[in-house]
């Protein structure tokens, strides 16, 4: 057994962790010292607007640092932003901001920590081994996409002239891309070869063919080496943040990877993740996907950000926030409520507070966290830090089953009613959706797989839960557009509400 600084290499201003080699070597030798942290998840109120965010990094920073103020060994672990949003300057960063923020934010939000262009790397060039597997004959559809960090309209359909015709290829995001999502999901580089393997790179005849079947793998592998290690940074209080992968929660499962929270939660008492975008996207795919189908620990307590703007001012919407706060409280996670606070707010907070005891909220953690940072909770945790250190393991036996096995259309309707509120017989099925579904069985039953045994990942926008979410309750519903099979990363995406995975149409 190696020490803990043998697996931490220097990457320009941060530290990469070989989180595989170090999990997998703490579990060889289970009597060397571990500490097995409890997972806190931050998420928020579904934003107004999908460009502004409620402040869930700064949020993770400030909470940190409070509770490292307290005594508390906590570490945060933060999903790696995409560039192109960040560039395209849609919203701010996704390092924290003013006083809760990072010591490095630029390596954060340009990308500077690697793995999400080496990803867009491995990708771009297995789609370049099926262009040439097209050449060789060996498929005549490429089923894969490229991919892109930064906005295009161009490239949001395209096709290449093979001379004997052109072949129409597709381009999305990277952090949406099916690397990615197994990067994410996977614990050691032989899982990740594994998938890799799997993935459909197009089909021969309305036959799909799997990479497997005629690259070498590791020409991939390689090209992940750094990838796959979590980066190390700090905040500019000197808390530790962990950075690595699985931003845009609404068009992909959105979370940080499994082995960088296992590897805080290896190191620290108190581990703060970052779940993407809303309630509905980010946290709801935590619980039933990263922990009800890949094993990832199920949370001891969640916070849940807001602007008072939010959850307030427009009576048509204000009734997200407390569905949010009382679905995840119905899961047996205590739920915080935390509302972050603009300039020019503080004079608000008694009615905040008298409102959301109205509400039957837990007493919300109030604060203008850019500009007062973790100094602005610290002496308003003490519930949330019995919270988390009473908190058990049991967890509502209708989100910790596995929906391995269950129809996919049952299952969809499952997270429409659970994390949308939408009941079964309100959710319709647009012209076309039922062919696609049935198209997606017949991949999976060619490739000797099950459909049913696939996770699903909702593909919908940021800023609402259903088709309109002014609408009355009686009223609303969520329509169904289409599927898509990502064999190796043992998903499928099913489209629902509006949603973009392609390139940006514009810059904002």
């Amino acid at each position: 057994m190696s020490t803990y600084e043998s697996y931490v290499t220097q990457y320009g201003q941060v530290e990469k962790i070989d989180a595989f080699a170090y999990l997998k070597d703490l579990e060889d030798n289970p009597q060397e010292p571990r500490k097995h942290g409890k997972v806190v998840l931050v998420t928020a109120d579904t934003p107004l607007k999908a460009s502004r965010g409620e402040g869930k990094t700064t949020t993770t920073i400030a909470l940190i640092d409070a509770l490292r103020a307290r005594g508390v060994d906590a570490a945060a672990v933060l999903r790696q932003p995409s560039m192109g949003i960040t560039a395209a300057g849609s919203k701010g960063g996704a390092s924290g901001g003013g006083k809760a923020s990072l010591t490095h934010p630029e390596l954060i939000d340009w990308g500077l920590c690697g793995e999400m262009a080496a990803i867009a790397a491995a990708q771009n060039l297995l789609v370049a081994f099926a262009e040439k597997a097209v050449d060789d004959g060996r498929i005549d559809t490429i089923l894969l996409p490229r991919v892109s960090e930064t906005p295009s309209r161009s490239l949001r359909q395209i096709a290449v002239d093979r001379g004997k015709g052109n072949v129409p290829e597709r381009m999305v995001l990277t952090p949406t891309c099916e690397l990615m999502q197994i990067v994410v999901l996977s614990r050691s580089m032989e899982e990740i070869a594994r998938r890799v393997s799997e993935i459909v790179a197009g089909t021969l005849d309305g036959k799909p063919v799997v990479f497997g079947d005629f690259i070498d793998l590791w020409r991939i592998t390689n090209i992940l080496t750094d990838a796959v290690k979590p980066a190390l940074t700090e905040t500019k209080q000197g808390s530790p943040v962990y950075v690595h992968c699985g931003p845009f929660a609404n068009v992909s499962i959105g979370i940080p990877s499994l082995v960088s929270v296992e590897l805080a939660c290896a190191r620290h008492d108190v581990v703060i993740v970052e779940a993407g975008y809303g309630t509905d996207a980010g946290a709801q795919k935590w619980l039933d996907i990263a922990a009800r189908e890949f094993g990832a620990q199920w949370p001891a307590a969640a916070v849940v950000v807001t602007r008072a703007s939010t959850w307030r001012d427009d009576p048509s919407l204000r009734w997200r926030y407390p569905f949010h706060i009382n679905r995840l409280e119905g899961l047996g996670l205590a739920s915080f409520p935390l509302i972050n606070l603009w300039e020019g707010e503080d004079d608000q907070v008694p009615q905040l507070r008298e409102q959301a005891a109205d509400l039957g909220f837990r007493n919300p953690i109030v604060g203008n966290l850019f500009r007062d940072g973790g100094d602005a909770l610290s002496d308003q945790l003490d519930a949330f830090i019995d919270a988390i250190h009473t908190s058990g393991d049991a967890v509502a036996s209708e989100s910790s089953e596995s929906h391995r096995g269950m129809d996919t259309l049952d299952d969809v309707r499952w997270i429409i009613r659970s994390a949308y509120g939408v009941p079964p017989e309100r959710v319709v099925l647009r012209e076309g959706f039922e062919q696609s579904l049935q198209a997606a069985r017949e991949l999976c039953a060619s490739l000797g797989k099950r459909l049913e045994d696939m996770a699903v990942v909702a593909v919908k926008s940021p800023a609402t839960m259903t088709d309109d979410d002014h609408a009355s309750e009686q009223d609303r519903t969520v329509t169904l557009k289409k599927v898509e099979v990502h064999a190796g990363a043992g998903l499928v995406q099913v489209n629902l509400t509006s949603s973009l995975t392609t390139p940006m149409p514009k810059i904002v």
